[in-house]
């Protein structure tokens, strides 16, 4: 009770994490408490992309395409073991938006945001180009264009290593019970397993996600300052599509966009659906309807139908979006606010936001702290790598034939796939191992030991779900006996 930290965060997905990282990168003392695993609700459940929002365009939202535009730029520089750039097909559609809309607005999306890295739209003719290979024959042109993929619930991690590592403590499976104002100071009471504890903070940030109102409500028992509306967002995972590295970026009869993304070398996952979401945002999941749609949509586009059984996994987060309601969800802005109470001591609630933009909000939010704590230091995210991420941005192949060739027994599959997640510091993990037998158990999918404990120990995973469903997806190609040896292993351990 002696110690009272500069901050303490509440919520463990992309913008906690992000604020975190950047207030202990400026001498901040933080903690960050998230009531489940880091990254274990919406932010683990995104289209995995890092963009400018094409469709936003429609609603003459510029600022918001321009700052994530502007935002991509830097985030392939800082994160390119777990992201890379990506080009997608976009088909045009009889009946559709007209192909003069399409020019003009992917000449503003490739223009209003100082695109350095990535090259520029063209036109395809898909009865030439293997992209329409995979498509219905009727289709005749498709414009392409570039954006970014990530591994989002990787990116969550990462940053909270970074503010680990930078002195930050960070708290998974620890609820926030209640936070009231004492002595100029909030006063927490937080739950882990079954012990309370509190602590205390000159400033509280309410990162929540979908429950930021709730913990406004019943932890700080305060009235929220804005309406939430909870849009629920899922995404299916079915056997590889198509045969080149591109995705599809598709136009639905209802107006709506889907994206169909190569996933994890031998799967594709097609998303997303918004629907309004009631009730407990932890029990998301995409209902038989949503499935239904999605196979149905994509249908619409690719030559062999996609069926609901075809479907291996699906996947679902709810997006906590600051709108006072009305209209259709797909309208509903993902630009963040950030909302201050200046106390004191001061309240600051996060509303909104998005993957790309995470690290922006991130900065502003500690930005606004200098009215109230001394700031070491000017922004600095910027031109910082996450951890494992300091090579250049096109450098994924080099570094891993280099890791191939200093661990000549891993398999090609399994060596990129390392380098994905871990990058520069896949080294570290792997040290001095000159045989796979150095690795310790393989658990399949290449999966070992070795990184398993390396996950615990650096990245607070602690269960199965955690190890095979967020910190890699080795999930998608283990059977249920292996899934269940994990289980068991982790239970001796």
């Amino acid at each position: 009770m002696d110690t009272i930290a500069d901050i303490l965060v509440i919520g463990g997905g992309v913008n906690g994490a992000g604020i975190a990282r950047d207030a202990s990168g400026r001498g901040l003392s933080v903690i960050l408490c998230e009531q489940g695993d880091l990254a274990s609700a919406t932010s683990s459940a995104s289209t995995k992309l890092f963009h400018g929002g094409l469709r936003y365009l429609e609603s003459y939202d510029f600022r918001l395409v321009r700052k994530a535009l502007i935002e991509r730029e830097v985030l392939l520089a800082n994160m390119p073991h777990i992201s890379h750039p990506m080009r997608f097909v976009l088909p045009h559609m009889q009946g559709m938006r007209p192909k003069w809309l399409l020019r003009l607005g992917l000449f503003l999306y490739d223009h209003l945001g100082g695109r350095k890295r990535l090259p520029g739209t063209r036109v395809l003719d898909l009865r030439q180009d293997k992209a329409g290979r995979a498509l219905k024959p009727g289709f005749r042109t498709a414009f392409e264009y570039s954006d970014g993929w990530v591994n989002d619930a990787r990116l969550v991690v990462l940053n909270a290593r970074d503010a680990a590592d930078r002195g930050a403590d960070i708290r998974t499976r620890t609820k926030v019970m209640s936070a009231r104002r004492d002595g100029g100071n909030w006063l927490v009471t937080l739950r882990h397993g079954d012990t309370d504890e509190q602590v205390r903070a000159k400033v509280l940030i309410n990162a929540a996600g979908p429950w930021v109102n709730i913990v406004m409500q019943q932890a700080l028992g305060a009235t929220p300052p804005d309406p939430l509306r909870l849009v629920r967002g899922s995404h299916i995972v079915v056997p590889r599509l198509f045969d080149h590295d591109r995705a599809y970026f598709f136009q639905n009869a209802d107006g709506r966009i889907m994206f169909a993304i190569p996933y994890h070398q031998d799967f594709t996952v097609i998303g997303t659906t918004d629907v309004d979401h009631t009730g407990d945002p932890s029990q998301a999941a995409c209902s038989d309807a949503e499935i239904a749609y999605l196979c149905s949509a994509a249908s619409e586009y690719f030559a062999a139908p996609v069926r609901p059984a075809d479907v291996v996994w699906t996947f679902s987060g709810v997006r906590p979006l600051d709108d006072a309601g009305g209209g259709k969800a797909s309208a509903a802005s993902r630009d963040y606010h950030i909302r201050i109470e200046s106390g004191p001591p001061p309240l600051l609630t996060i509303y909104g936001g998005k993957i790309t933009t995470y690290r922006k909000l991130a900065e502003q939010a500690v930005e606004h702290l200098g009215r109230w704590l001394e700031l070491s230091g000017h922004a600095w995210t910027g031109h910082a790598p996450l951890p494992g991420g300091d090579f250049e941005f096109d450098g994924r192949a080099a570094l891993t034939a280099r890791l191939m060739a200093d661990y000549p027994f891993l398999a090609a599959n399994n060596a990129a796939r390392l380098i994905a997640a871990y990058g520069t510091d896949t080294w570290r993990m792997l040290g001095n191992a000159r045989s796979a037998g150095d690795l310790g158990r393989d658990f399949g999918a290449g999966l070992s030991e070795v990184e398993i404990r390396w996950m615990i120990a650096r990245e607070w995973a602690v269960t199965a779900e955690d190890i095979l469903w967020r910190r890699s997806k080795c999930g998608l190609a283990m059977d249920e006996a292996q899934i269940a040896a994990l289980e068991n292993w982790l239970k001796e351990t």
